[in-house]
């Protein structure tokens, strides 16, 4: 079978998964592929997302590896036979490959989280907020990409597990375009906050001792908390983060933003009057 040219991220963490697993275990690629009767070189392979691996195959390794913990086996196992092709693989070779990485993130996750500090987080944006963001891209965009992004983004909100997001008063301020885009933007959180999958919070500026003004994030629960993950934006797209002790730090930074954010009804009045005011 030809190698993967370019895996997925979901691929690239069930690899990486299984890497963590050996090594726990105290086996060498050589070892773990003597288990199995295949060469050093396929599981090289596997465990670089280069090329998959079987549900037998894989409980094999875990009961070498004598992981015992099954829903995470099982999880794994859905990992490594799911042949889902969403409704992003259209975007495939037209759009970075972290937009459809994001998107397969979304279909698979069990909940989501978002700390937004500077914009309004993607899957709450209107058509005209989300258009104005790309739009100030630099290097500016060609007209069919800022469009192609824009469709993606609205697609990506018909994703709709439960989300808690919290945001600081700066992301409704700043005008990414005109006052009407804005204030249409507020009334879309007005609506998105009666939905009973979505939680929306706010962090004033009335703040007092909130240093963690830099904190964005995204946290996105997986099928079991071992395979949650935290992304964040870097200069070009974005990093998935998946180590147990940075989900944990990442776990205990939103329950800390949380706990300072107003409610969720103080949360719409506050937007509201925003509104108002705009």
């Amino acid at each position: 079978m030809a190698l993967r040219r370019e895996p997925t991220a979901r691929q690239l963490r069930l690899a990486t998964e299984l890497r963590r697993l050996r090594e726990a275990a105290g086996f060498t690629s050589r070892q773990a592929a003597a288990l199995l009767g295949v060469s050093p070189a396929q599981i090289t392979h596997i465990e670089s997302a280069l090329a998959g691996v079987s549900e037998t195959r894989l409980r094999r390794l875990a009961s070498h590896y004598a992981c015992t913990d099954g829903e995470f086996i099982d999880a794994l196992v859905a990992m490594a036979t799911d042949r889902t092709r969403g409704w992003w693989e259209k975007y495939r070779g037209l759009l970075p490959t972290s937009f459809l990485d994001l998107s397969e993130l979304d279909h698979h996750g069990s909940f989501r989280r978002d700390v937004a500090i500077l914009y309004v987080p993607g899957l709450l944006q209107t058509e005209a907020y989300a258009r104005a963001v790309f739009s100030g891209r630099v290097p500016q965009l060609a007209p069919e990409e800022l469009e192609l992004r824009v469709r993606h983004r609205m697609a990506r909100q018909e994703i709709r597990i439960p989300y808690d997001v919290v945001i600081h008063e700066a992301a409704l301020r700043i005008r990414v375009s005109d006052r009407s885009a804005s204030r249409n933007q507020l009334l879309r959180l007005l609506e998105l906050s009666e939905a009973e999958d979505i939680t929306i919070r706010v962090i004033p500026f009335d703040l007092d001792n909130f240093g963690r003004a830099a904190s964005t994030m995204t946290y996105v629960g997986g099928a079991v908390p071992k395979l949650d993950t935290v992304v964040r934006d870097v200069p070009h797209g974005s990093a998935f983060i998946d180590s147990e002790a940075q989900l944990s730090a990442f776990r205990t930074r939103f329950r800390k933003v949380e706990a300072v954010s107003l409610d969720p009804d103080r949360s719409r009045d506050f937007i509201h009057r925003m509104a108002k005011e705009v």
